[in-house]
């Protein structure tokens, strides 16, 4: 995953379990707004966090652990789709996964993210719902900084348009 490992001076390497309890569940959620499927998701971030055990040891002094795994799961998600040679699918009902309250009550926020292209799926959810800045970001995806703030730009844009002009 280039980009991504910056070894970390600041603290001890956190331990696997304590990473996968602070965030498995943030990482479901992001995922599942990439992918609309729970079950997905789900299976996604585990795939994602399995790989990550095998390399903890080097996984734990990554500055961004999560965007590491971040990255994992969404690339598998691409494989996959590129296999089904179909589109994302529009998200269904979060189930036991809540990306969030705001999103989980406003069916109109779903279909809205189901129209973005998956770049800007991807880059929304990683500055809006993980609270990464650009350069965060552009180091999981592997582009530019300027980059992610374009896809943000635009993809607050097109969710304003189709929301009737309220902010995301």
């Amino acid at each position: 995953m280039r980009g991504v490992v910056v070894e970390s001076d600041e603290s001890p390497p956190l331990g696997f379990a304590e990473f996968f309890a602070r965030e498995h569940l943030r990482l479901g959620r992001a995922i599942y707004l990439l992918t609309g499927d729970r079950d997905e998701a789900e299976e996604l971030v585990q795939d994602a966090l399995a790989r990550a055990y095998e390399r903890w040891d080097q996984v734990a002094r990554m500055s961004e652990p999560a965007g590491y795994v971040y990255r994992i799961a969404s690339n598998l998600h691409r494989r996959r789709m590129r296999r089904r040679r179909r589109p994302v699918p529009v998200a269904t009902s979060p189930g036991q996964i809540d990306p969030s309250e705001a999103i989980d009550r406003d069916s109109d926020l779903w279909d809205a993210l189901a129209t973005l292209t998956r770049e800007q799926r991807e880059a929304i959810v990683l500055v809006e719902l993980l609270g990464y800045d650009a350069e965060a970001a552009a180091k999981v995806l592997g582009i530019q900084p300027s980059s992610v703030r374009v896809r943000v730009h635009r993809a607050r844009a097109k969710l304003r348009q189709i929301l009737g002009g309220n902010d995301v």
